[in-house]
């Protein structure tokens, strides 16, 4: 029988924010995949090993070297790679967890396998904690209520669709702020949004940053693991 492909969420950052059951299957696992860098460095691993302490000596590891370049077909190649890998692993009849930060299908790498793997293999997710609700807890603050309008979009859309988003919903979260965070500055200022705007980079993690007035960023790109949560706070310019 083959394997099962598990996709598993292990939150924004704080290792106890993990949930029990992807715990419990991290600890248990027989083949573990995850992204890293360069040097392999994997934030999902780190996060994941926090929480369990150490693998199973048992455990396989799958490790995904994830190029950092705008140019998706070096990103699509590993991708293919990993599935070949993957594959090989799941027909052998071993289940195969992939870790994945915040939420395995919220922006998550685990769909771009899925969308490889989901015809030939049975697919499972343990969802997790994504960073937009972790950003409205560090905020203490709510993201919609009652007829508030909410969207979440990416920093890499367009200039023109960031400035009619903002301008159309209550409350936004920018993702993906990084290299974005110039246009974001600016497309706040353009809609008259920069009050309502907060910014929060590495949430959960120790070197997490709040800046409640983003007029205090710097006009340069940031890290990619930041995000911009948009409240109105005058309900009377809807």
């Amino acid at each position: 029988m083959n394997g099962k492909f598990i996709g598993v969420g292990v939150g924004p950052g704080d290792p106890k924010l993990m949930t029990l059951k992807a715990y419990e299957l991290v600890k248990e696992a027989a083949v573990l995949c995850y992204l890293t860098d360069s040097n392999g460095d994997s934030q999902a691993k780190t996060i994941a090993l926090g929480a369990v302490g150490q693998l199973n000596p048992s455990t396989l590891e799958l490790p995904v070297i994830m190029p950092m370049a705008k140019d998706r077909t070096l990103a699509n190649a590993a991708y293919d790679e990993a599935s070949v890998q993957i594959s090989q692993q799941l027909a052998a009849g071993k289940d195969v967890l992939f870790l994945c930060e915040g939420d395995p299908l919220f922006f998550g790498s685990y769909s771009y396998l899925l969308e490889r793997l989901q015809g030939d293999f049975t697919c499972e997710v343990v969802p997790g904690i994504s960073s937009v609700n972790a950003a409205a807890s560090a905020l203490v603050a709510p993201l919609t209520t009652l007829t508030d309008s909410f969207a979440v979009v990416s920093g890499r859309h367009s200039d023109e669709f960031l400035r009619q988003t903002l301008s159309t919903y209550d409350s936004v979260v920018i993702m993906k702020a990084g290299q974005s965070r110039p246009r974001i500055l600016a497309a706040l200022e353009q809609t008259n949004r920069s009050n309502d705007a907060k910014y929060l980079e590495y949430i959960g993690r120790d070197q997490q940053v709040i800046e409640p007035d983003v007029a205090q960023l710097a006009n340069e790109a940031g890290p990619y693991f930041s995000l911009f949560v948009i409240t109105r706070r005058d309900k009377t310019t809807r």
